[in-house]
């Protein structure tokens, strides 16, 4: 008959069984891919979020530029050439861009409106249900000077 401080060998207040022998390696072989999968969609989710800061914040930039020219036509120069994501060598998450300018509201008192849509690219971070690439689109409308002529 085994004894009292047997059967409570381990110093905890449970009795200790002979068929927990191997448990933990059940328990890390079920928590190690839901964990790893817990990792790659925070890493997804994050690279969803700072492509959709880069497209905001491209977007204000063409919008601010375009807002100064004096011609429709060099105002969607300009908002193409100011809304870049990534400038600098800085870490982008986009690998495809487009700017699109809308001028319809062009004259003084009026606003220009600059879209930047921009392709997350997800294939490198595989989860099953997860697409491999999505698209991430920002709007920024800057307002005119009512006071100036347009040429």
């Amino acid at each position: 008959m085994r004894g009292y401080d047997d059967k409570y060998k381990d110093g905890g207040g449970w009795p200790r069984s002979r068929d927990d022998h191997g448990s933990l390696i059940v328990e890390l072989v079920i928590l190690i891919p839901v964990f790893m999968v817990f990792t790659l969609v925070i890493i997804g989710c994050g690279r969803m979020v700072q492509a959709r800061q880069q497209a905001v914040e491209a977007a204000r930039a063409g919008a601010e530029a375009a807002a100064i020219m004096q011609t429709q036509a060099s105002a969607s120069r300009a908002a193409s050439a100011s809304a870049v994501i990534g400038p600098y060598g800085s870490i982008h998450s986009c690998t495809d861009e487009s700017v699109r300018t809308g001028t319809a509201h062009f004259a003084p008192g009026g606003e220009v409106t600059v879209t930047v849509t921009c392709v997350v690219d997800l294939s490198d971070v595989f989860i099953p249900g997860m697409p491999g690439s999505i698209s991430v689109t920002a709007a920024q409308s800057a307002p005119l000077d009512p006071y100036r002529s347009i040429g």
